[in-house]
């Protein structure tokens, strides 16, 4: 085994037994949460080692290295399910479709109408789409907005009312990331207020996607089934340059 896989190894076991600890505080099963390696500036390489431990699923969040990373992945013969976590620009919205099997950021109507296009037209099968929630309900930051009658295309209602009609797309569930000013805890309780509103319109839409490496365990206290983890698993990240 390299140094780098003994280091891969020993982060993946901690970030393990750190999820197994929160779920038997919560009093639910390890099961229930998916962990999502995010690998933003790490080598396909490092996805061939993790798949190797068993990781199923891994998040990228800038598609101008994700496509490529992905297609490295698979050259390297390595099976994974891949998570579009950050920011999406409708010009990105055919290249994501086309490597993506999760997209968790989408939070408008426009998005959400591009994407299904997208879709459509360059891949076979539905692609599971999570809404981003805005937490603090400011409309200049990534997130649909609860209650927002400012802007309708960042209305959380609509951008969900889109995505569930659009049939190249599957209402999957929320996803959110705890503002600068907010506890993760109230962050994440007001998450899985928005995520039981989604719930009991949408049944389907069971996922909540909540928490990283320093907040996974409110977040899984809180009703995550996902957790987007990274420094926690890899270690530090190289700088970007």
């Amino acid at each position: 085994m390299t140094v780098r896989e003994e280091e891969i190894t020993a982060g993946l076991a901690a970030v393990r037994e750190r999820i197994a600890a929160a779920c038997a505080a919560a009093g639910r099963r390890p099961a229930e949460v998916t962990l999502i390696v995010v690998t933003k500036t790490y080598p396909a390489t490092d996805v061939q080692v993790l798949a190797h431990l068993g990781v199923t699923d891994v998040g990228e969040n800038r598609d101008q290295e994700a496509a490529p990373k992905a297609a490295d992945v698979a050259a390297l013969g390595a099976q994974v399910r891949w998570h579009f976590v950050g920011q999406l620009q409708r010009n990105k919205c055919r290249s994501v479709v086309e490597y993506a099997d999760v997209v968790h950021s989408v939070d408008g109507v426009k998005l959400a109408r591009a994407l299904s296009g997208a879709a459509e037209r360059h891949r076979e099968r539905p692609l599971d789409v999570l809404v981003q929630v805005s937490i603090d309900g400011d409309p200049a930051r990534g997130g649909a907005v609860v209650g927002s009658t400012v802007e309708p295309d960042r209305d959380f209602d609509r951008v969900a009312l889109t995505v569930a009609e659009a049939g190249p797309l599957r209402l999957a569930g929320v996803m959110a990331v705890a503002p600068l000013g907010w506890s993760a805890e109230a962050a994440f309780e007001k998450l899985a207020d928005v995520a039981a509103r989604l719930r009991a319109a949408y049944p389907e839409a069971t996922a909540v996607s909540a928490g990283m490496s320093a907040d996974l365990e409110p977040a899984i206290a809180h009703g995550a089934t996902h957790v987007r983890i990274g420094s926690a698993v890899l270690g530090t990240r190289p700088k970007l340059r």
